[in-house]
């Protein structure tokens, strides 16, 4: 079996709120690497992370599973870093327009960020399951979530399962964020005959 390659993409830009995507990248390698399956996955990061460098990441990791963590704003526009480390955002379509180009080789991506559901419905018009966010979520929860997830992935669940017991990881840890995550599946388009 091919291994499933994961492609962590973080940003955080000065100019906004601090986040704990260190400690979330952490969890998310341990979750993997204490998985019963964790010789199926490989785990490639990117920190810092300007627009122009995604298409450069996809290209040398060829991933199956695309993760973002970082800001979102309440206007939809995920947020990456300028030459700076100052914010930059992108609109959902331009990210959609990236994720159509890669739709043969992607199969899941999660966009662990505030307001990022309507990337995640742009999106999923290419990419068979997305996760993004209805509304703001703390770190605490996003971590958690994060966790859930890829611990389900790497005991061979289903992105729909792995998706759920995220969910539950974020009540686990107590904290009542746990329907700010939604999952998006892509509508399979029927032939006429």
């Amino acid at each position: 079996m091919d291994k499933v390659k994961i492609l962590f993409l973080a940003a955080d830009p000065s100019d906004a709120v601090r986040l704990r995507l260190g400690q979330e990248l952490r969890d998310i390698r341990e979750s993997l690497s204490r998985s019963k399956q964790r010789d199926n996955f490989l785990l490639e990061s990117r920190e810092s992370v300007r627009p122009r460098d995604i298409s450069q990441a996809i290209f040398d990791v060829e991933p199956h599973v695309i993760h973002f963590s970082g800001h979102g704003m309440n206007t939809g526009e995920l947020c990456f870093e300028d030459i700076s480390g100052k914010m930059q955002p992108v609109h959902p379509d331009t990210l959609a327009n990236l994720f159509e180009l890669v739709a043969e080789q992607v199969n899941c991506v999660v966009l662990n960020a505030c307001y990022s559901e309507a990337q995640a419905k742009a999106i999923v018009e290419h990419i068979p399951y997305v996760v993004g966010m209805n509304q703001a979520i703390g770190d605490k929860a996003a971590i958690a979530f994060s966790v859930g997830f890829y611990k389900a992935l790497g005991a061979g669940r289903s992105f729909e399962d792995a998706f759920k017991f995220a969910r539950v990881e974020i009540q686990l840890e107590g904290v009542c964020e746990h329907t700010i995550p939604v999952l998006h599946k892509k509508k399979l388009h029927q032939r006429l005959t």
